[in-house]
C-alpha cells in the first residue's frame, strides 16, 4: 500500500508570484482560486489562502446559494456561466439579484 507524508493543513499555501499581488487579491492557481494572505512581490513567495468565504465581485446575473462559480480573469468577477472558463472560484453561499454587477459570498476550497 502506498504511503504519504503529511505536509500541512493546506489552508494557506506558499505561492511564487509572477507579478505583484496585493493583500486580498484573488489569485488564480491552475483550475481554482486562492486569496492573497499578504502582499507578494513579483518573483517572491508568499501565503495564499485556499479556504474560506469571501465577498467577491460578480457578473450581472442571478446567483443562488449552491451555484458553482467560475473566475473570469478577463473581467475580474465570478460568474455561474462556465462557457470557456476553467478556473472554479467556488460555491455561492449567498444570493445575488440578476440586475447589474454586484457581489456574492463565495466559499473557496
Amino acid at each position: 500500500m502506498a504511503k504519504v507524508t503529511f505536509i500541512q493543513e493546506g489552508k494557506i499555501i506558499n505561492f511564487t508570484a509572477q507579478k505583484e499581488i496585493a493583500y486580498n487579491d484573488i489569485v488564480p492557481i491552475g483550475n481554482c482560486v486562492g486569496v492573497a494572505a499578504e502582499s507578494i512581490h513579483a518573483g517572491s513567495t508568499g501565503g495564499v489562502r485556499m479556504t474560506g468565504v469571501y465577498e467577491m465581485p460578480a457578473a450581472a446575473e442571478t446567483m443562488e446559494v449552491g451555484d458553482t462559480l467560475y473566475w473570469d480573469n478577463d473581467n475580474n468577477y465570478v460568474t455561474k456561466t462556465k462557457g470557456e472558463l476553467t478556473c472554479i472560484a467556488g460555491i455561492a453561499v449567498s444570493k445575488k439579484a440578476g440586475s447589474g454587477a454586484g457581489t456574492v459570498y463565495c466559499r473557496i476550497g
